[in-house]
């Protein structure tokens, strides 16, 4: 390793939240950026967020789940000072 860690961010439409859609449809590109970076030298992918990867705690546990075996770090990148807000 060359010392610099690569890193990739998963960013949301705030517009697609809460939408009534299934899981693959709804996080499609969170799908693709997690099977891409598991087959490259990529390490860490950055949400700015939680809800990034889910509306609901299912989503969530899902999204992390299809993280699970892949080596792949996540890192949120702040937290908002009102809970309520994320």
């Amino acid at each position: 390793m060359n010392g610099k860690t690569k890193v990739v961010t998963y960013t949301r439409d705030p517009q697609t939240r809460f939408q009534h859609a299934p899981y693959e449809t709804k996080f499609a590109e969170w799908i693709k950026i997690v099977a891409k970076a598991n087959v490259t030298d990529v390490e860490a992918i950055i949400i700015s967020e939680p809800w990034v990867i889910g509306d609901t705690y299912e989503e969530i546990v899902e999204s992390l789940s299809r993280l699970g075996g892949t080596f792949l770090a996540l890192n949120i990148a702040q937290r908002k000072e009102t809970v309520a807000d994320n």
